[in-house]
């Protein structure tokens, strides 16, 4: 049976995109958007050298960020494994590298005490026998050289899973693994999802298994049903957005799920993608999935030398600063119970302890709509422990004696700066839940 708990408590991983398409550097869809042919996109397989790769340093800066698990791309759309694979050519192992990436990966992370999970997408570009002429997303759609392929899927399939048998026999106790995607013509039982499914979990007991055999970032599959397949997965994979509330079964039955984010624009390493976002932004994304029963999987995209770009290391020192003052708000916490609204703020909990994530400076003192003032048992700055006045009397607090006030100002009416502009967070000691 599928390990979920861990993974709810965790709520922050690391995905790590990389692959041949760090040689470009135009990120990991370069292959597809410019239709580069196979034999001239097999050529970075020469250059392929990451000589600056060490992953325990990888794996500090994951655990340093307060991150508890990573997912590493084994194999993406292009095709190239980074793994030993008995199956194929195009791997890390024929690159200058000359050795298994994915084993240096998992032995470094777990020596730093974090989960390891691995990528593998279910489209290769690089396999004859993945179709090509009629595909939505292959380099080759649409050319007179494959017009008159003849593919057979059922032996690119056959691939396909010898290569996650490897996977889930070779390296060890996995976590989780993340399947990688899932659109029309190329869904479910189109993968033979449920043979799929259960050799995994006959080799890896308790693994987790993300929603992409039928799901892909734009949709959730079965999961959220009435009635989900045998290969709906154990967690939910939206792609670049934060779902706007909780994501539950019709009858309310809350379901795990796990947003992926980049750090830029882009997955894999892009030179010219210089948008990154801020590391207090960063940490609001990651409240945000946390207070909707959620986790935040945030990327980083490695440099053909091995290098994680250094705007990604300050954003991940940045957070790893705050989470060292505030991380009891988010290991273990999800949605609260209590539907208590504030100004600026989110809510997550876990038990009776409520923590309010203040990113606004309020108005005087801060209103929780949702909670009174009785069923606050003690109120403090979680990053500190200075006390917060919870307020039932003075500056117009009485005509709302049903609506706990909080102040952090020697005068209630006071507008003040917050302690920690980016997020405030306080912890309250509440007497229901």
């Amino acid at each position: 049976m599928a390990d979920i708990q861990w993974f709810c408590d965790a709520r922050f991983g690391m995905f790590i995109h990389w692959g041949l398409y760090a040689v470009p550097a135009k990120g990991e869809w370069y292959a597809s958007i410019g239709r580069v042919p196979p034999e001239r996109y097999e050529e970075y397989l020469r250059t392929f050298d990451p000589v600056d790769y060490d992953p325990r340093a990888w794996a500090r800066m994951a655990r340093q960020a307060g991150m508890k698990y990573a997912v590493l791309t084994a194999k993406h759309h292009e095709g190239f494994c980074l793994f030993d694979s008995a199956y194929t050519d195009y791997k890390a192992t024929n690159t200058p590298a000359g050795r298994d990436l994915v084993r240096e990966y998992v032995d470094a992370f777990r020596a730093e005490g974090l989960r390891v999970g691995l990528y593998y997408s279910l489209v290769d570009w690089h396999h004859p026998d993945y179709p090509a002429y009629n595909d939505p997303f292959h380099p080759m759609r649409g050319t007179d050289v494959r017009r008159e392929e003849r593919c057979d899927f059922s032996r690119y399939l056959d691939y396909m899973h010898a290569q996650v048998r490897e996977l889930c026999t070779n390296y060890g106790k996995l976590d989780l693994l993340w399947f990688d995607f899932s659109y029309d013509g190329h869904c479910g039982e189109d993968w033979r999802a449920g043979e799929l499914v259960e050799m995994v979990r006959t080799l890896q007991p308790g693994i987790l298994l993300n929603s992409r055999l039928e799901a892909s970032g734009g949709s959730l599959g079965s999961l959220l049903s009435g009635a989900p397949t045998p290969w709906a997965g154990d967690f939910a994979t939206p792609e670049q957005i934060l779902p706007p509330a909780p994501l539950c079964r019709p009858d309310g039955t809350p379901v795990c799920w796990e947003a992926c984010q980049t750090m830029n624009n882009s997955f894999g390493y892009t030179a010219a993608d210089r948008c990154f976002k801020t590391a207090r932004t960063c940490i609001r994304q990651l409240v945000e999935c946390v207070s909707k029963g959620g986790n935040y999987l945030l990327n980083v995209g490695p440099d053909a030398r091995g290098n994680i770009p250094p705007q990604s290391r300050r954003i991940l020192c940045e957070i790893g600063e705050w989470m060292r003052l505030n991380a009891d708000s988010i290991y273990g916490c999800g949605a609260s119970a209590i539907p208590v609204a504030a100004f600026g703020c989110r809510a997550t909990a876990r038990g009776k302890n409520l923590y309010l994530h203040v990113m606004e400076q309020p108005v005087g003192p801060l209103a929780l709509t949702g909670l009174s003032p009785a069923a606050i048992r003690s109120a403090r700055v979680l990053a500190t422990g200075a006390e917060a006045d919870i307020l039932t009397s003075g500056w117009a607090v009485q005509n709302y004696p049903q609506t706990a006030f909080l102040s952090l100002a020697a005068q209630a009416n006071e507008t003040l700066p917050l302690p920690d502009e980016t997020d405030t967070v306080l912890h309250l000691t509440v007497s229901e839940t």
